[in-house]
């Protein structure tokens, strides 16, 4: 039986209507909250994980630049679990189409650099050309350094896209493999079962990586423009 392998990338409909933004909306409903003083160890956990991150990524950032705090923890608790929720059978990963990871990575993207030219317009204008450029240099540097400042937000994209898009064919032709020996040679399926077991722990690993990722560029180009 032939299959598409890209199948599985293809946005869900309901009854003919997309399906993609109800989906990317479900994970937020997940995180648990507690409404009582003392919290449970759930609870506690996900703030200590939530307060170790933002550390992490706010620690090299000034005053305005830690403003972006919660934006920034949002986005990973987002990708993560965004991520996570794409490893289970029959679902769908918003994170592999290209056009949802731009639609993040853009607007953090200009708005860091926005803020950038308002805030400090001599130090972004002085990225574009080094000190100490020969004169005939100037002209190539400056377009190169252009391009290179434009194509952050598609390297972002692509990134996340990329990654999380080969290890989900990967499992799925792993997979298929399984199910097709298990009729064949039994020794061989498991096998290759248990490579699959230790590829979903890789994917479960890489999904929250990606994010953290993800995240932290963003940070950074923040880190720069601030």
């Amino acid at each position: 039986m032939n299959e598409n392998l890209f199948a599985s990338f293809i946005a869900p409909t309901i009854l003919g209507l997309p399906a993609a933004v109800l989906i990317i909306l479900f994970p937020p409903l997940l995180i648990p909250t507690s409404k009582y003083l003392i919290n449970n160890r759930l609870i506690t956990t996900q703030q200590w994980l939530i307060k170790l991150t933002s550390k992490q990524m706010m620690t090299m950032h000034n005053t305005k630049g830690r403003t972006w705090s919660l934006m920034l923890v949002s986005l990973i608790i987002f990708i993560a679990t965004t991520n996570l929720l794409g490893l289970l059978p029959h679902s769908f990963t918003p994170t592999t189409q290209l056009s949802m990871n731009l639609a993040m990575a853009i607007p953090l993207w200009a708005g860091a650099v926005i803020m950038g030219f308002r805030s400090k317009i001599k130090n972004a204008l002085a990225h574009f050309l080094p000190q100490g450029t020969p004169t005939p240099l100037i002209p190539m540097l400056v377009i190169i350094e252009t391009i290179s400042l434009l194509i952050q937000p598609m390297a972002l994209a692509v990134r996340l896209t990329a990654n999380i898009t080969a290890g989900h064919l990967l499992m799925h032709l792993i997979g298929s493999a399984t199910l097709a020996m298990s009729t064949i040679n039994l020794p061989s399926t498991l096998i290759i079962f248990t490579i699959l077991i230790l590829l979903t722990i890789l994917e479960i690993a890489v999904a929250l990586i990606q994010a953290y990722v993800f995240t932290l560029l963003v940070s950074l180009y923040l880190h720069d423009n601030t």
